[in-house]
């Protein structure tokens, strides 16, 4: 059970291919294991495994959660590398 119940996290996945992918959860350990292994994970994703997490932040809620991914995405590589440090 995630103990950050109400929290979301915004979530930076580097693949094989080194390409980055960006998405938000609530549990994070359960939806890295869902882009490794399973077929709930990213279309995105599913053909650039094993992926491995380079980035997590939180936040109170799915709204804030949705518009942070949003401008992260729009970030350039170089962008996200520098946030990510």
């Amino acid at each position: 059970m995630n103990k950050f119940k109400n929290n979301w996290f915004i979530y930076i996945l580097k693949c094989s291919d080194d390409t980055l992918y960006t998405g938000i959860t609530i549990d994070l350990d359960r939806r890295l294991d869902e882009h490794n292994n399973s077929s709930k994970g990213a279309k995105y994703t599913r053909i650039r495994r094993p992926v491995e997490l380079i980035y997590s932040e939180m936040v109170d809620n799915k709204s804030l959660a949705s518009k942070r991914e949003y401008k992260i995405k729009k970030l350039s590589r170089e962008q996200k590398l520098e946030l990510i440090k």
